[in-house]
């Protein structure tokens, strides 16, 4: 592949998971995240392994300045950015609305809404310029319905839902594609995130049953960005075998 991939939050889950998947195609990558020794490290792991080229950019995407810069220092090597793939987002924090923490309500906010427009508000006037490119958004089962104590995290997903709406109708005079992905329960840095560390509690998230994995969701995405130029995946809802819904699973008793 000769295409440029840009994934935000490459440094766990997800977008590691992307990093890896599309490096063993053949992508060159652009990689962010905050964590600035996971992105070195991933991108000696990775060069070392595969005869490609990887740039890092380390800044936190709730900050829109920052995102600027970073995309104006892309390397000419790396550009135009073909794809985009906003992966970038978190839940922090589960409480009804009436004893939330504002402060996790405002890391969401700022991550999972603020950060996905501020990279694409950057990246998408390059594909306009030379009508061709594919966003994709990671959404959520959350971004499909309401679970209680749920309720600003679902708030962002059901935003990152309505904003790929709203950019699969913008973009399509310039031909560019845009797609979502909404995945249900994935075994990643996800709870852990969720209850600020406390990982005996995450792992009670996934007991009883089997998850979907980070590499599920990279093998969507791989599947949607290589289909032929006449195929747009507009939205795919991805859920393991034992979930039927935000919060009905099938868990074998302990």
């Amino acid at each position: 592949m000769s295409k440029n991939v840009l994934i935000t939050g490459a440094t766990s889950g997800i977008g590691m998971a992307t990093a890896r998947l599309l490096a063993a195609q053949g992508f060159r990558l652009i990689l962010t995240g905050r964590r600035a020794e996971r992105l070195s490290a991933m991108r000696m792991e990775l060069e070392q392994k595969y005869p490609i080229n990887i740039h890092i950019l380390p800044f936190d995407i709730r900050n829109s300045d920052a995102v600027k810069a970073a995309v104006n220092s892309i390397p000419l090597e790396f550009k135009p950015v073909d794809i985009l793939i906003n992966n970038a987002g978190l839940a922090v924090g589960l409480n009804p609305v009436q004893n939330g923490d504002l402060d996790d309500w405002e890391r969401m906010i700022d991550t999972n809404i603020k950060g996905l427009i501020y990279m694409t508000r950057q990246i998408s006037p390059m594909m306009i310029e030379r009508e061709s490119g594919h966003i994709v958004n990671i959404s959520s089962i959350a971004g499909k319905e309401t679970y209680p104590m749920g309720n600003v995290y679902c708030a962002t997903k059901h935003a990152v839902q309505s904003l790929t709406k709203a950019m699969r109708l913008e973009m399509l005079p310039y031909g560019i594609k845009v797609s979502s992905i909404a995945p249900g329960a994935v075994n990643t840095e996800f709870s852990t995130v969720r209850f600020k560390g406390d990982s005996q509690r995450a792992n009670e998230v996934y007991k009883g049953f089997t998850p979907l994995m980070a590499e599920d969701i990279a093998e969507t995405i791989l599947f949607i960005i290589t289909r032929p130029a006449h195929v747009n995946i507009d939205d795919i809802l991805i859920m393991p075998t034992a979930q039927a819904y935000s919060r009905d699973f099938n868990r074998t008793p302990q």
